[in-house]
């Protein structure tokens, strides 16, 4: 389905349609579904590369190793982080992994010195990661995510499909549990991020992440003293991509 099919639509009653008619499926199946069947040539993977991205993208080159890999790179993240997106990335094949950066003249006007993410973690968040992002969606009608609902208490309600307001969301991850991740890992010889030996779970930006104790959520070490959860690419909605007939 197209973007500008889904924009006739009442897209949360379809994402509620899609949810009920694919959640007791197996994720392979699901993958397959979305990327071969209900959006072909309109669905990107949005990965952080992060401490269990090769899981789902382990999974989507099965499906398709052509699948556009959409990864934020902000300025800002781990040396290990960008070398582990390399190694994976030609470890499985992945042909389209397609970087996103922030505007330098928005970083320029905004942040110039690199620092503000100390001042504003918000604002860094949105001109390094949700703006890129809105960007690199433009092209697509849905979109695939790891997100899990035993990362943090904000996504424990998590559901396989979602309406974003725009565009289609897949969580095909979103029920399994960090035994099934780990078990996943092992059954296919998958390499880990450097980093999850030092006990960073779930890693993002330098500046804003930290290793986490064994008894917290995966996420307690992003933005750590803050009344901050979430970078904003799931919570804000981005703009639904504007088409001319010379798109068509």
């Amino acid at each position: 389905m197209s973007a500008l099919a889904l924009a006739t639509l009442d897209l949360s009653e379809y994402a509620a349609g899609l949810n009920a008619r694919l959640r007791s499926r197996p994720t392979l199946d699901v993958l397959r579904t979305a990327i071969r069947e209900l959006f072909p040539g309109e669905i990107a993977l949005v990965s952080s590369f992060g401490a269990e991205s090769a899981v789902l993208l382990h999974l989507v080159a099965q499906v398709d190793p052509a699948t556009p890999v959409l990864f934020l790179d902000t300025g800002k993240l781990f040396s290990e982080t960008l070398s582990y997106r390399d190694e994976l990335a030609a470890r499985l094949g992945l042909s389209q992994v397609r970087v996103l950066t922030p505007d330098p003249k928005t970083l320029a006007a905004n942040d110039a010195g690199g620092t503000l993410w100390f001042r504003d973690a918000d604002a860094c968040c949105r001109i390094r990661k949700v703006e890129p992002l809105q960007r690199g969606l433009k092209p697509y009608a849905a979109w695939i995510n790891g997100r899990k609902q035993f990362q943090a208490a904000t996504r424990r309600d998590l559901p396989l499909v979602e309406s974003d307001g725009v565009r289609i969301k897949f969580n095909p991850l979103a029920q399994w549990t960090p035994e099934m991740i780990a078990a996943y890992f092992a059954a296919h010889d998958l390499p880990r991020h450097p980093l999850v030996a030092k006990g960073y779970l779930s890693i993002g930006c330098e500046p804003c992440t930290l290793p986490v104790a064994e008894d917290e959520d995966a996420r307690a070490g992003r933005w750590q003293g803050q009344d901050k959860t979430e970078c904003g690419i799931h919570t804000v909605i981005a703009p639904f991509p504007t088409r001319t007939r010379a798109d068509d």
